[in-house]
């Protein structure tokens, strides 16, 4: 064998490894936000209390800013790390979405007038992404102060997530993709 086909072979290979590694990307990021809208519809939240639905707001939201904190790290740390942040959207926006709309539908479930029409799972669903993508339809309206002040909540963090964790994000991507060249002589790096 000739030394051209052997680097034919080598790029061949190479070209292969990376669409594989990115269609396992895409793999892991549709089934982890598929495991997570498949909690949100199996969960009881029809038999919750408001302050407990707050509570669980409050905590998973603290719990996002953790997740969002390791993702960086592992970002920095990747072999890949834009295929590694495309990962880490994958979960932290579906979780994030699927805090609010857990929380809309308990709202909606316990008094029927916080919204403009009764909230199925899928209909907070709906809110919540019309909300978060600033589209807002009209269909679904805030009725009451309690919802309007969440709402409002999920507009400032729904900004702030796309701003600064955006930009932390490709920050970290760039961070990492900065450190691959001093690692080239290290051990290999991690396989994500």
């Amino acid at each position: 064998m000739s030394a051209s086909a052997g680097r034919g072979f080598d790029a061949s290979y190479e070209t292969r490894r990376g669409f594989r590694r990115v269609f396992v990307t895409l793999l892991r990021a549709l089934g982890s936000t598929a495991a997570l809208v498949a909690v949100y519809y199996l969960l009881p939240l029809d038999r919750s209390s408001i302050g407990v639905v707050i509570g669980i707001l409050a905590l998973g939201l603290l719990a996002l800013v953790g997740l969002v904190a390791f993702q960086v790290r592992a970002i920095m740390r990747a072999a890949y790390p834009a295929l590694r942040a495309v990962g880490a959207l994958a979960t932290s926006v579906p979780l994030f979405l699927l805090l609010f709309a857990g929380t809309y539908f308990v709202m909606g479930t316990i008094s029927a007038g916080t919204f403009s029409q009764p909230m199925t799972r899928t209909d907070a669903l709906y809110f919540t992404v019309t909300v978060f993508s600033t589209v807002g339809f009209g269909d679904i309206t805030a009725v009451t102060e309690a919802a309007r002040v969440l709402v409002t909540g999920q507009m400032i963090a729904g900004i702030a997530i796309l701003g600064l964790g955006v930009r932390i994000i490709v920050d970290a991507v760039k961070r990492g993709q900065q450190r691959q060249p001093m690692q080239a002589g290290d051990a290999a790096p991690d396989a994500d």
